[in-house]
């Protein structure tokens, strides 16, 4: 049965108010009212301040910082939409949490991203629109539609602002060999890839070698996600150990947890590149961090998916 949808409406979580602000402003349009808070006992509470009977509902919120109770408060959002006979209910997550825990690498351990595809699911959301997933399989996760996009652009078209010489693209390793390839297309520059292992559980990382030419060059070191900054840090201390000159580091996520802000600070980088998937703490931008807004890109999705135009659309400029 095909869907008869009125006007948009879009609503935001706690996470990140902010982000959903720049993607209405975007559309022109004001945020959708909705009162969201925690009773004393901890428990989530939502009710739409508005009438969203057969409405085509976008509700925000990247799975980031208080993680659990981010994700926790998106389902008890989207059930209460479903409930208030919305039209069509996407979740717009920003920044997927659990999306690492995308594999049974391990005996006896959870696929979580899976787990957390099945909530969204059951809860009533109709589909995803979401970027830079840490793994592509995490599509599949979902039997409803799923739109990724991606920062590329963005970060590329910052770059190539830079007049860049000299530069090579680095991926931090073999995983992210693909990301940075993209991005290495996209600036026309030559790529290495930084050969790293995995020390446990910890989120520790050892940087062994590097695979291409970095002596004497510009390097941009480029990650899906900067969490402690562990690997980032070690594939900087690679590279200057392989005698690169200036270091810029993006990051498409900048979660920063633990001691990343003091180890991003003590690191030998010029710059570093992140986005505003997720909201990043006063406290936590240092001087050289440049934070790149991708709310345009995701009020262009919304107002597609909104249409019925492509997203895919949005990467090959038709």
């Amino acid at each position: 049965m095909s869907q008869v949808l009125t006007e948009l409406a879009i609503f935001s979580g706690r996470t990140h108010p902010g982000f959903t602000e720049g993607v209405c402003s975007n559309l022109d349009m004001e945020i959708g009212e909705v009162d969201v808070f925690e009773f004393s006992n901890e428990n989530i509470f939502v009710q739409y301040k508005e009438n969203i009977r057969s409405r085509d509902v976008f509700l925000i919120q990247p799975f980031c910082t208080p993680v659990n109770t981010s994700l926790m408060e998106m389902l008890v959002m989207i059930d209460a939409a479903r409930r208030a006979s919305a039209g069509r209910i996407t979740a717009v997550i920003p920044y997927f949490g659990y999306g690492r825990s995308d594999k049974k690498d391990q005996p006896r351990v959870p696929i979580t991203a899976r787990l957390v595809a099945n909530l969204l699911e059951t809860a009533g959301a109709d589909r995803i629109l979401t970027m830079n997933l840490h793994a592509g399989q995490i599509q599949g996760f979902f039997n409803i539609p799923v739109d990724e996009l991606t920062a590329l652009d963005p970060l590329a078209h910052y770059l190539q602002q830079q007049n860049l010489e000299d530069y090579t693209v680095v991926a931090t390793d073999a995983g992210d060999e693909k990301r940075a390839r993209d991005m290495a297309v996209r600036l026309n520059l030559p790529l290495a890839i930084i050969d790293k292992r995995r020390i446990g559980n910890s989120g520790e990382t050892e940087a062994l070698n590097v695979l291409g030419d970095v002596k004497a060059r510009n390097v941009f070191l480029l990650d899906d996600e900067i969490d402690t900054a562990g690997t980032m840090v070690e594939a900087v201390r690679i590279l200057r150990k392989n005698e690169a000159k200036n270091v810029i580091i993006g990051g498409y996520h900048a979660i920063l947890s633990g001691p990343a802000v003091s180890r991003l600070d003590k690191a030998q980088v010029d710059k570093i590149l992140v986005t505003d998937s997720v909201p990043i703490p006063k406290e936590k931008l240092l001087p050289n961090m440049k934070t790149i807004s991708i709310a345009p890109l995701f009020a262009q999705a919304i107002e597609r998916i909104h249409t019925g135009k492509s997203v895919g659309a949005l990467f090959n400029g038709q």
